[in-house]
């Protein structure tokens, strides 16, 4: 005998969800809390709990496994977080990394100038922001401040002396870390064009107004491919780098193909060292926003490198004999973006017969933090127990992903599995003792049926 439905599982209406819902979740479930949350928290921080932890090392394991591990052509590098600030003068961080800030003369709040106004990029002018008649967000006036270039690098020091001579910086994106150590990884692999350098780490960011729950995070992590190739072979190369773009968001993290669109980016708006960039985009529940990048950096980064170290990243082709500074590819994604892509996608609401809901975390098994859950039918039946906990045993040796849930009545325990996006419920019950079955429930359906414990 299976345990009962515990509510009439049959959606007539599918809700969509909203970014407070899914910040909701987040903590109520322990995915992910407020930075310094008991000391009142820091803007543009965030702490990933038990199951946020979890979810954010499956996705960047299997951005690893179909970037890295599974192809014979790209390597790996885990490079410091503080560099020496020569890398950042040489890469134009310096002098460009900035955003335009403008500030509320009444309310003294500062924010990006680009973001208080639709259809305007960072290169926003002061007669453009005014006439779009922006309001403060803060205190509603419209007395503006000029807009000033604020650089987002965290700038810290070296050593016992605060001064300019020990500058140095928390590193703004990882990939000047791939660039330092190409010459390192060709003179140690000695790899053929064209090859990539992979690394997943911590970026920082001293963002204006950090907003949209992680989307935009003074603290993040990114995970950036720098794919090096010959000059006239990179519009074939970004090609097939923008569909495997494609397969990894749709195939092996299982985003909506509806929910994910393509933007060339305009001359203007791009990226100082970039010739070409694609933005990949995302139906947030706030709307559209950047999820991605791919972008041809030429020879940029290399050559600065070259002219700024004065030692030589040229390249010598094994066959041909001919030295050249290879162009570059980046594919670039940041962590937490991908990860609040996940969670709207699966965040569902349905509203059940007779004017009930539920909220269920339709996340793709890969993904979900545990595969499975296992509960006795009561909790207060030693046999019950007793079986349960051989089951979850089993399950725990098979799959690794198992866990254990007897609190409450069993209602409430799917209720709580569904919303942490457990696929499967494996309830122990009477018969179980007899037959060695159990009732494996499913999240998306509720649908029940009896396995043996040998055959899930």
């Amino acid at each position: 005998m299976n345990p009962p439905a515990t509510g009439g599982f049959l959606c007539y209406n599918y809700i969509m969800s909203k970014l407070e819902d899914i910040v909701s979740l987040c903590k109520r479930r322990g995915f992910i809390f407020p930075g310094s949350d008991v000391y009142g928290g820091m803007a543009g921080t965030w702490d990933f709990g038990p199951l946020g932890v979890s979810l954010k090392r499956k996705i960047m394991q299997e951005w690893w496994s179909f970037w890295v591990d599974q192809r014979d052509n790209m390597y790996g590098v885990d490079a410091a977080i503080i560099m020496n600030p020569k890398t950042w003068e040489a890469s134009g961080h310096v002098a460009t990394f900035n955003d335009p800030l403008v500030e509320c003369k009444e309310c003294r709040g500062r924010f990006r100038a680009d973001k208080l106004v639709d259809g305007y990029g960072e290169g926003i002018t002061d007669e453009e922001f005014l006439a779009a008649g922006a309001k403060c967000p803060t205190c509603g006036k419209q007395n503006w401040s000029e807009i000033r270039k604020f650089n987002m690098m965290f700038q810290t020091h070296i050593g016992p002396v605060s001064d300019d001579e020990h500058i140095a910086y928390l590193r703004p994106e990882t990939a000047q870390g791939i660039f330092t150590n190409f010459k390192n990884v060709v003179d140690t692999i000695y790899p053929n064009l064209p090859f990539g350098i992979a690394q997943q780490g911590k970026a920082f960011r001293n963002e204006i107004s950090p907003r949209d729950f992680i989307l935009r995070d003074r603290e993040c992590s990114q995970m950036e491919i720098e794919y090096f190739v010959k000059p006239d072979t990179w519009e074939a190369e970004f090609e097939k780098l923008r569909a495997e773009q494609h397969e990894f968001l749709e195939q092996v993290i299982g985003l909506p193909k509806e929910m994910i669109h393509e933007y060339d980016v305009p001359a203007e708006d791009r990226a100082h060292y970039s010739k070409r960039t694609i933005d990949f985009m995302f139906d947030y529940p706030n709307g559209e926003e950047e999820l991605m990048g791919l972008a041809y950096r030429t020879d940029f980064d290399l050559s600065n490198i070259q002219e700024n170290s004065g030692k030589s990243m040229e390249y010598r082709d094994k066959n041909t004999g001919e030295s050249f500074v290879p162009h570059v590819i980046e594919p670039s994604i940041g962590v937490e973006r991908l990860i609040l892509a996940v969670l709207s996608a699966a965040y569902h609401e349905e509203e059940l017969e007779g004017g009930d809901k539920r909220t269920v975390l339709k996340l793709p098994e890969n993904l979900a933090p545990y595969k499975y859950c296992v509960s006795p039918l009561l909790k207060n039946k030693p046999e019950l127990v007793a079986k349960a906990k051989e089951v979850f045993e089993i399950l725990k040796q098979k799959y690794t992903f198992v866990t254990w849930d007897d609190s409450g009545n069993i209602g409430k325990r799917y209720r709580k599995q569904d919303e942490i996006g457990t696929p499967k419920c494996v309830v122990v019950d009477f018969e179980s003792l007899e037959n060695d079955d159990v009732t494996v429930r499913d999240r998306d359906t509720t649908e029940q049926v009896r396995v043996k414990v040998r055959e899930i």
